[in-house]
């Protein structure tokens, strides 16, 4: 099997397991105006299309800016995987109080440790290693493209996700947390 392969598989089944995992979640109890969450919808989504289209030019010609060969694609399949397996840990470490959209569960509260005493947002940080791995897979100006519109999806998204359980959670706590605790990059600034 190619590291492609191995990649889109991994993929597929990181998705069907996060699908099902949904299930495993409270219902919320407020969210922000819908309005406030469509400028990172977007993003995102165009950054999965440049992603997944990020291999081949328009006529099917590769479109490389460079290649990894096979033993670079399998080291970063296992990045793929570390990665995965980091938003995995935060989202299980995060329990019922996980959604995929920014929202408050009845019982909300600040979590801070494991995965959390890292970064503030795990799950993001462990999906951009994820991309970034992909991407770099690929060698295409596409998916380096679609690296970096995740990028910017996602610091959109954790920065309504602050903003929101700050005023929802009382800034007090939220604010201590964010004093203490880099956003997405591990060691990272803190604010």
């Amino acid at each position: 099997m190619a590291p492609l392969i191995a990649t889109l598989i991994a993929w597929a089944a990181w998705v069907l397991s996060w699908i099902v995992a949904a299930l495993w979640a409270d219902r919320a109890e407020r969210r922000p105006a819908r309005s406030e969450e469509w400028v990172y919808r977007i993003i995102t989504f165009a950054g999965a299309l440049l992603l997944v289209f990020g291999r081949q030019r328009r006529h099917g010609a590769p479109d490389r800016l460079w290649s990894v060969g096979p033993t670079g694609g399998w080291a970063l399949f296992a990045i793929i995987l570390v990665g995965f397996a980091f938003a995995w840990w935060a989202r299980i470490y995060l329990g019922r109080l996980w959604s995929s959209s920014v929202t408050r569960k009845a019982g909300h509260r600040v979590v801070d440790s494991g995965p959390y005493a890292i970064v503030r947002h795990p799950i993001y940080t462990g999906l951009i290693l994820s991309i970034a791995a992909t991407a770099a897979e690929q060698g295409t100006a596409r998916a380096v493209a679609g690296l970096l519109a995740f990028i910017v999806g996602f610091w959109i998204k954790a920065r309504l996700e602050e903003r929101f359980l700050s005023a929802e959670l009382g800034s007090g706590d939220y604010e201590a947390y964010r004093r203490r605790v880099p956003m997405l990059i591990p060691f990272g600034p803190r604010r």
